[in-house]
């Protein structure tokens, strides 16, 4: 997710030069062709031209609503999210006591089963994140410049670090060998969790009650896990995009010879104001759609992204001081204003 002033100008160009190049090129063909050739029925007029850039903008306005409100829900998501993980770790911190227990145990080890089950949540945590970083073929990330502009500018975790390795401190190794085996990681996580707890109310460290609002949350982790594998495996649909796309190159196609046109009207000479400006126009609209484009998969892992990596750290961070553990995680550090 971009942060502080976002997007600088060179930042912009870089990301969609080739875009220039392909407009200038589509708009001097036929301004050339128009001035060395005198090829006058090149000349289209402005109105139909102007029609369909109208609808055209409608079309890009209602995807780029559509991926704002994906990458929204994205951010809801993870909002709840971090709300849920405050209250199981005040939960598990208040409800797991000796209160309800015949046998008395130690702070210490009171505190260590506390500690296991917050370890639990940050292993769900990151599997999750990884999980719903998991490369998909629709993604837009998958394009060249957009590969070229993370490479360029930012790296993610979940690229460079695997998903055995980044679960591994949170669990004890019969967890790990149970969970590495299953393909939903976050969903065994969260069954292990449940199976600790029904382990506590059988030792009598939690009572019904407090077993019943502690699973409560686990359900609703399991809800907030559904939500956000929903957003990932369910793309924009393809007929909205393909279709827009091909919109958007027509329009383009045809900008340069409205522009001969009007420009040829006030003379000879200004018709090779019809290069700049009819790239200046196309390049507004792809670069809108662009922006559509990357925002309708919010956890793909560009600059656009909800930043989860981020969340999660931040979580766990509330968590270990909330229990009073001595600790040496630090906030996520933004990479060029990009945070992740």
């Amino acid at each position: 997710m971009h942060i502080g002033k976002g997007y600088t100008f060179k930042e912009v160009i870089l990301w969609t030069r080739r875009d220039i190049f392909v407009l200038l090129i589509i708009a001097a063909v036929p301004t050339a062709l128009f001035h060395f050739f005198k090829w006058k029925w090149l000349l289209l007029p402005w109105l139909p031209i102007a029609l369909l850039g109208t609808a055209v903008a409608f079309v890009i306005g209602f995807k780029n609503n559509a991926s704002y409100d994906r990458l929204w829900e994205a951010r809801r998501i993870w909002g709840s999210i971090t709300n849920v993980s405050r209250s199981w770790g005040i939960m598990v911190k208040d409800y797991v006591t000796n209160r309800h227990s015949n046998l008395k145990m130690p702070e210490a080890e009171l505190k260590n089963i506390h500690l296991d089950l917050y370890n639990r949540h940050f292993a769900w945590l990151t599997a999750l994140r990884y999980q719903i970083r998991e490369n998909k073929t629709w993604e837009a990330i998958n394009l060249k410049h957009n590969k070229e502009y993370r490479n360029r500018w930012f790296r993610v975790e979940e690229q460079d670090k695997k998903l055995e390795e980044a679960i591994k401190p949170y669990l004890s190794e019969r967890e790990y060998q149970d969970v590495i085996s299953k393909s939903n990681k976050a969903a065994q996580i969260l069954a292990l969790q449940s199976e600790h707890l029904r382990k506590l109310l059988e030792d009598g460290l939690i009572e019904d009650f407090r077993h019943m609002e502690l699973e409560r949350v686990l359900v609703e982790l399991y809800n907030q896990q559904g939500a956000s594998e929903r957003i990932k495996n369910f793309p924009y649909p393809r007929q909205y995009a393909s279709l827009n796309n091909w919109f958007i190159k027509i329009f383009v196609a045809l900008i340069p010879f409205g522009m001969l046109q009007e420009f040829a009207k006030i003379g000879e000479g200004y018709i090779w104001m019809t290069i700049p400006f009819s790239a200046l126009s196309g390049w507004i609209f792809t670069t809108l759609e662009r922006i559509g484009e990357t925002s309708e998969n919010p956890f793909e892992g560009s600059a656009n992204d909800v930043p989860i990596t981020s969340i999660s750290r931040n979580i766990e961070i509330d968590l270990m001081e909330m229990l009073n553990v001595q600790h040496n995680l630090k906030p996520v550090q933004s990479q060029n204003n990009i945070l992740t």
